[in-house]
């Protein structure tokens, strides 16, 4: 199935003005890489549809357009407790049944559980209301720590400002991580957030930690991929104890360093294969890994493709 190009969010009464920006942000405007989406708001019924914020909202389309989208965000709303619409269930359920990608964060993640799209798959929400979700929908196995949770056709994100997360990771699976970067560029965002990623974290991400000795050699570490950056090397050039410094690189990141070195190394090889005709065996090299059969191992098990077949996908070399 080729990328998405026509985008619908459904945008229920109570809609969250939050998810509405989101999403309008991410697929209103226009990067390289990316098409011209053919974006939509829709609602039950379209004219006036209340927010959150009291603020009502004018949207013009009904649930049809539900109907012609190749992706589906089913936005969050106030009353999510309360099921949406049979019609709207349905729409959702057909949307998915002929093809198209069906996502929602934070709440929204209730609308695809009754709709029955979220039965014997992971999936996630905001970590407040994940066991609100799993005690209605047993037949959901729900992580509550996960930021997304990509099953394929059916996608699902963690609270607020992760719709962001959700978006741009769709962006980058479906066109790669040259564009979802431009994007992230355009928004002021790090550029790549792993869906494992813990959900809260007790300090920023390290594109803006606040710990200056530990941003100092993030930033480092970023300039000298090439290398092998062992975790003592790195703990050594931060001024502190292997412990130590494992211990607040968690506090500050919600990950090991091992895992974020892997995915900031994963990450350029990615921009590499898609803006470079590089040889796999220098694209290895210059991310840190041994040979050609090491990236292809790292890549295969978490791309699920090879270099090669990822290069001739999202190639960005004229």
């Amino acid at each position: 199935m080729p990328p998405f190009t026509t985008v619908a969010a459904y945008a229920p009464p109570g809609v969250g003005m939050l998810a509405v920006g989101v999403v309008a942000e991410v697929f209103s405007g226009v990067a390289p890489g990316l098409p011209r989406f053919d974006f939509a708001l829709c609602t039950d019924r379209p004219g006036r549809v209340p927010t959150d914020l009291g603020v009502p909202l004018t949207v013009d389309h009904g649930l049809d357009r539900l109907a012609a989208a190749d992706l589906v965000l089913a936005l969050p709303w106030a009353d999510f407790r309360t099921p949406p619409p049979a019609a709207v269930l349905d729409a959702l359920a057909a949307a998915h049944e002929r093809g198209a990608v069906v996502a929602a964060h934070c709440v929204g993640a209730f609308a695809l559980a009754a709709a029955g799209l979220l039965a014997g798959r992971r999936a996630t929400t905001h970590w407040r209301f994940a066991g609100l979700l799993a005690s209605r929908h047993p037949d959901v196995a729900v992580d509550p720590d996960a930021l997304y949770v990509d099953e394929g056709r059916v996608v699902t994100g963690a609270g607020a400002a992760a719709g962001f997360d959700l978006c741009l990771h769709l962006l980058r699976r479906e066109y790669g991580a040259a564009a979802a970067n431009t994007v992230a560029r355009d928004l002021v965002l790090p550029p790549h957030r792993d869906g494992g990623q813990a959900q809260y974290l007790a300090a920023p991400v390290p594109e803006d930690c606040e710990d200056e000795r530990l941003a100092g050699v993030l930033a480092w570490a970023r300039e000298h991929l090439d290398q092998p950056l062992p975790v003592a090397e790195l703990a050594q050039r931060a001024l502190m104890s292997r412990r130590t410094f494992a211990r607040r690189f968690s506090a500050a990141t919600g990950s090991t360093p091992h895992a974020w070195l892997l995915g900031l190394r994963l990450g350029r090889a990615e921009e590499l294969l898609e803006t470079t005709d590089l040889p796999i065996e220098e694209v290895a090299r210059l991310v840190g890994y041994g040979s050609a059969a090491v990236l292809r191992e790292q890549f295969v098990r978490r791309r699920g493709v090879p270099p090669r077949s990822y290069r001739r996908a999202f190639t960005r070399v004229p």
